[in-house]
Order: C-alpha cells, then sequence, then structure tokens
C-alpha cells in the first residue's frame, strides 16, 4: 500500500482504521473499535472504524477528521498536504504541532524534497 500523507503530516495510511478499510478487514475494525473506545472513552462499534483518508474525496473519514480545520484548509487549497502550501506552516499547524511533533518532522522533510 502507497505512503498517505494527510494535510496535517500524520500518516494517513499507517492508522488503524484506514489500513481496516483498505484491506475490508472487519477483525482490525474490531480491535480498533475496542482499544480507541477505551482510549478516547466513546462507545465505537467496528461498523464506525472506515475511512479512505483525509486527502481522499471520500466522504469515508474517522473522528475528528470529520471537522479539521487543518483538512478544510487543505482540501480548499488543493494541495496534496500542507507541505505543499504557500502559507506553511500557519497557525493552525504549529498549535497541532505542539502536540504531535512527528508531524511536523514529517511535513518538513516532504517540504524539504520540493
Amino acid at each position: 500500500m502507497e505512503q498517505m500523507t494527510g494535510f496535517c503530516g500524520l500518516i494517513c495510511s499507517d492508522c488503524g482504521a484506514f489500513i481496516a478499510t483498505q484491506n475490508d478487514d472487519n477483525e482490525k475494525r474490531e480491535e480498533m473499535a475496542k482499544l480507541w473506545s477505551e482510549q478516547y472513552k466513546v462507545d465505537l462499534k467496528p461498523s464506525d472504524i472506515n475511512c479512505d483518508g483525509c486527502v481522499s474525496d471520500s466522504t469515508r473519514l474517522i473522528g475528528h477528521c470529520n471537522i479539521c480545520q487543518i483538512r478544510k484548509c487543505g482540501k480548499s487549497k488543493g494541495v496534496q498536504n500542507c507541505a505543499y502550501c504557500d502559507d506553511y506552516a500557519c497557525e493552525k499547524l504549529e498549535g497541532f504541532f505542539k502536540m504531535i511533533t512527528h508531524a511536523k518532522e514529517h511535513l518538513d522533510e516532504i517540504r524539504s524534497n520540493i
């Protein structure tokens, strides 16, 4: 499976929901629903675990991706991910990077090769 990097720098193709969806793997869906239900204190069912990745045009997205302002911005600008944006790294990303430093490292690497 080819690597898919989300707008924010997370690697969608490494996500359990993405993997379960792309492989139509119900055991993986069950695993992710149980893990995330416990981890995030929510009630997820295996049928909730469907995602085609945030850079796709699909409506099958998981959790926060449905309302993510970084995703909305990237989609509106038509960039592959935020590394390709003229405004990189904007305020939206800087706040996110404080929580998820490896996403910044990944986008910085992509940007250095553009």
